[in-house]
């Protein structure tokens, strides 16, 4: 980022500071920054409007603490950075809860847990989703997520290729600028299965890292912060009185949740 970019940047985050304190402290409205370029989690609507399966839980979660949510579309690769300069309160946005990440954020008890996948083009020689399977092929991975780290990890024997969202990965494995694209099972099987990733099949899932891939996907709030507890609380009261399930069932046909 060159300086003025930071410049201007850091203004802004201080502007949405101020205006998110404010609204903290009325008590009736908590804002939630999310990377919308991630569906079924969250995206953009052709309105604009923000949707998903983390954007209906975090409206439920908001309903049980009776405050309302505001969304903030944030890029993935500054949100930590974002919440820890108070542009928002709140991270929603199908982020793993990992050691590395506990060491600038708390989260909260995850919200989901699903497996890293492998998608390649429908006439890819790739023979499985395995380092030997993909020897010799670029993948591509949004970067700054567990599933670029788990490539890094774990895929010695091919050439990682970051991208800025999952949007642009997918346009170049489309394109056949790459080989494979690396991401979360339940993102890349709702792609290929949809017209914009026809050109793509399933390869296989991966076996879980829990050092890199975390215990689930949780909601992340600055250190320290109370409403961490708020949101756990929120959490079990969903999950028990059945709004969880009922958003469950909107989008998957499996439990989410996972082990």
């Amino acid at each position: 980022m060159r300086n003025s970019t930071r410049f201007f940047a850091a203004a802004s985050l201080a502007a949405m500071s101020l205006l998110s304190g404010v609204a903290m402290a009325a008590g009736d409205t908590l804002v939630i920054g999310t990377d919308a370029t991630y569906p079924p989690f969250e995206s953009l609507d052709a309105a604009g409007k923000f949707q998903g399966f983390d954007i209906d839980i975090a409206n439920a979660l908001c309903d049980q603490m009776k405050v309302k949510c505001s969304f903030v579309n944030q890029d993935f690769d500054g949100i930590i950075p974002a919440l820890q300069a108070k542009k928002f309160d709140a991270i929603v946005s199908s982020m793993s809860i990992t050691p590395e990440r506990l060491k600038s954020v708390d989260f909260t008890s995850k919200i989901y847990n699903t497996p890293p996948a492998i998608a390649v083009p429908k006439d890819s020689t790739a023979t499985e989703a395995t380092d030997a399977g993909l020897k010799g092929k670029t993948i591509g991975a949004q970067s700054s997520t567990t599933h670029a780290n788990y490539a890094t990890a774990h895929l010695k024997d091919v050439e990682l290729k970051l991208y800025p969202t999952a949007d642009e990965y997918k346009l170049d494995i489309a394109n056949g600028r790459i080989d494979a694209v690396i991401d979360d099972v339940v993102v890349l099987s709702e792609w290929v299965a949809s017209d914009a990733g026809k050109c793509c099949k399933m390869l296989g899932t991966l076996p879980t890292d829990k050092v890199i891939n975390g215990e689930g996907a949780g909601i992340a709030v600055r250190q320290g912060d109370p409403l961490k507890d708020k949101f756990n609380a929120a959490i079990a009261a969903i999950r028990a009185d059945g709004t969880y399930k009922k958003i469950q069932d909107k989008y998957f046909n499996f439990d989410v949740y996972g082990d």
